[in-house]
């Protein structure tokens, strides 16, 4: 499979730019890959979609207020979206424009929060170190911006509702700067009604990066590779997932990081193993996928990574009509747009 295999078109107004009021009012499309239907339901079907023998894994990683806007010591505006923190206060990150920061520039963002520009890379990609500051946290919480996909394109902000709505309600960990947008549909009472229907439900970490988002580089998916992620899988849920595998019971990923770290642990070691570690796999054609047997996820982007780890969990022929059937039947996409049931 080549990337041009993974192109659609999507009619611009399709793109979702604000979240429902109410997380579970999405819709939810239904693709069985053994027999090809595609079925239009409601994500409060959910529950009922599922055996309850499942188990269910969420990525209970949270996101932090990643984007920050700053001047330079000549008041030139600079943007900075923190993607990788470092060691002693560095932080890689992505910056518009860069062209403005050279080595040793450095970058004032508040009274108490000031950087200094360490290295520029390819790309609008640049090294930055804070000064010593023991309340960055913090300090992130108060000036930073949530961290929106560039495709939502507003003409005002909306940061207070952002911060809440682009966080799952089971968010925990801190660490990601991006959402696991397929949890974004859950409520606590979603849940709940999934719970009193016997089916387990089983939180992993993992905290996303700018790998997965990056754009692909290469036409031979063969070649792609995805950035390492960092991931932690607790006792309790290693156990419940291994018990899981040894009486047969589907394994339900809630989104592409679930996916990922759940078949990363499979791949390198056999089981579900607990601990934090790094997922690194690489998801392309051919895989064959060892830990889940179903997978919630939102719609993607034409000829991303995403989008070929859901192609090749339920084959590109059927996930190409099931896009032209959402574009068709006006779903709405990407990250605050609706999702499917792939089982």
């Amino acid at each position: 499979m080549n990337l041009s295999d993974l192109d659609y078109f999507l009619p611009p107004e399709l793109i979702a730019q604000e979240p429902l009021i109410d997380r579970q009012a999405s819709r939810m499309m239904l693709v069985d890959r053994q027999t090809g239907r595609i079925e239009d339901r409601m994500f409060v079907d959910l529950p009922a979609l599922l055996a309850p023998e499942d188990v269910l894994v969420l990525n209970n990683t949270k996101v932090f207020p990643a984007r920050l806007h700053g001047r330079t010591e000549t008041g030139a505006i600079v943007e900075i979206f923190l993607i990788r923190q470092g060691e002693e206060f560095a932080w890689e990150a992505l910056a518009r424009p860069a062209r403005r920061l050279s080595p040793g520039k450095k970058i004032v963002f508040s009274d108490d929060l000031t950087a200094e520009v360490v290295a520029r890379g390819d790309g609008g990609s640049v090294t930055v170190r804070f000064a010593d500051c023991a309340q960055l946290e913090d300090i992130l919480d108060r000036i930073g911006k949530t961290p929106l996909p560039p495709y939502i394109k507003r003409e005002t902000d909306s940061p207070d509702r952002d911060r809440d709505r682009y966080q799952t309600v089971f968010a925990k960990h801190r660490g990601s700067i991006a959402a696991p947008t397929a949890g974004l549909h859950f409520t606590d009472e979603a849940l709940e009604h999934i719970k009193r229907r016997g089916i387990q439900v089983v939180e992993i970490t993992l905290h996303v990066g700018y790998g997965t988002f990056e754009p692909v580089r290469v036409d031979d998916l063969a070649e792609h590779r995805v950035s390492v992620e960092h991931c932690h899988i607790g006792s309790s849920a290693a156990e419940i997932l291994n018990r899981s595998l040894k009486e047969n019971r589907r394994i339900i990923a809630v989104g592409t990081t679930t996916t990922r770290t759940l078949e990363t642990s499979m791949t390198n070691h056999g089981e579900f193993r607990p601990g934090r570690g790094k997922a690194d796999l690489t998801i392309t054609p051919g895989y064959q996928f060892k830990a889940i047997n179903g997978l919630v996820t939102n719609f993607h982007l034409p000829k991303s990574s995403l989008l070929i780890l859901v192609s090749t969990f339920a084959g590109r022929q059927l996930i190409m009509k099931a896009y032209e059937h959402a574009v068709a039947e006006r779903y709405r996409f990407y990250s605050y747009g609706d999702c499917m049931l792939i089982v």
